[in-house]
């Protein structure tokens, strides 16, 4: 449950910068929304190892 809580906290973060992004041009936020974005993407990978984890070992 803890990356769950990780993934939600980094959802929240970087929604600021993808207002940024597209409602104010900030080309910056766009770097910082694709990091965070990429860095989601590792977090769920592992929430999905984690959860086919605990399921194959019920």
């Amino acid at each position: 449950m803890e990356k769950f809580k990780q993934i939600k906290m980094l959802i929240s973060q970087i929604e600021v910068d993808a207002d940024k992004f597209y409602n104010r041009g900030n080309s910056a936020a766009g770097t910082r929304l694709r990091k965070g974005m990429l860095a989601l993407k590792v977090l769920a990978n592992q929430q999905r190892k984690e959860v086919t984890a605990i399921k194959h070992n019920k």
